[in-house]
């Protein structure tokens, strides 16, 4: 892609995890004036400078719901990645206003200032538990989505669009990580359901989804990658194959809001997306409210359509899932 952000000024909101550690060493390599991390955590912010040593990386403190925080931090900025937000299921379940606050509220909070100050383009991170939300987290997420595409409707200069997608290998919070810290700890690795299926991508591919949103959206669409999956059975045995190391297994039953299958896109949104080579795009609906003026007869479609699930896509087998997680340890391409 052409070098969008050569000396262009970008924002990274909760840039310490994570995507943003990825995103800001791409970044980096494409000459970008400054790149801004915005984040309430002091400590990975002390972590992360020290680590980068770069100049252009300008650190500040401060929180999404916060409207005064956000404030100075969008001006002058041309592009932002949103990834700030309250993403363990669990947590969000006891203390689901926490959610609110931080997934809906603090998304009306930047995007209010960034279209106020001309931003250009933002692209901001959902999940597949937007889809059919089944707990608090994925309510939040679904909010936040229906939020951005409303602003979307009528922000002319800005540009707004959405990546949605599962699991990234050994990011904060994936299971695959604490997988392999109970094997070292020669501890049972505990388990919810052993049928569980999870897409799985990593890191890069991560990236690459956004850069492509980035690339190629238009205000409004929300963007997904098809992305295999395998089920925790086989993710257990691929690490058992890597370690080569016996595992035991610890039951512990459905945790509060966990979903038994993962689902990226729903049969409607299938209907209504551009279907690229690794990508869906589902296109804004762009409508007013004035739905007479919209009225047609429809268009009779016999093609039967499914959602696009974990369980549906293509599934990975232990010796194929055992090389993509082999692969991620040994370039170290995560962060804790």
């Amino acid at each position: 892609m052409n070098n969008f952000f050569k000396n262009k000024i970008i924002l990274i909101t909760g840039g310490t995890g994570s995507f943003g550690n990825a995103m800001t060493t791409k970044l980096l390599k494409m000459l970008p004036k400054e790149i801004r991390i915005f984040s309430r955590d002091e400590k990975k912010q002390d972590d992360m400078r020290k680590n980068f040593n770069n100049k252009k990386i300008k650190f500040i403190l401060g929180d999404i719901r916060d409207k005064k925080s956000i404030e100075h931090v969008v001006i002058g900025v041309d592009y932002i990645f949103h990834a700030a937000a309250l993403k363990q299921v669990p947590s969000c379940e006891f203390y689901p206003m926490e959610a609110v606050k931080t997934n809906i509220l603090g998304i009306d909070n930047l995007l209010n200032e960034a279209i106020k100050n001309n931003v250009k383009k933002i692209i901001c991170l959902s999940t597949d538990k937007a889809v059919y939300p089944i707990n608090a987290m994925g309510v939040s997420k679904s909010m936040m989505e229906k939020v951005i595409v409303a602003r979307s409707r009528i922000s002319k200069k800005t540009k707004i669009c959405i990546t949605r997608y599962g699991n990234v290998i050994y990011s904060r919070g994936s299971v695959i990580p604490l997988f392999i810290k109970l094997l070292h700890e020669k501890k049972p690795l505990t388990v919810t359901n052993l049928n569980m299926t999870r897409f799985l991508m990593d890191m890069d591919e991560a990236i690459n989804l956004v850069m492509f949103a980035f690339k190629n959206g238009k205000n409004g669409d929300i963007f997904v990658r098809k992305s295999p999956a395998a089920t925790i059975r086989t993710i257990i045995d691929a690490i058992g194959k890597i370690y080569n190391k016996k595992i035991m297994i610890k039951k512990i039953g459905v945790r509060h809001g966990e979903k038994t299958h993962e689902t990226l896109l729903t049969k409607e949104e299938l209907k209504q997306s551009k279907n690229y080579k690794d990508y869906f795009k589902i296109v804004s609906d762009n409508r007013d409210l004035n739905y007479e003026k919209y009225y047609s007869n429809g268009i009779k479609n016999s093609q039967k359509i499914e959602d696009y699930t974990s369980e549906n896509t293509k599934r990975l087998n232990v010796i194929q899932t055992a090389k993509i997680i082999k692969n991620i340890i040994e370039k170290k391409d995560f962060i804790n």
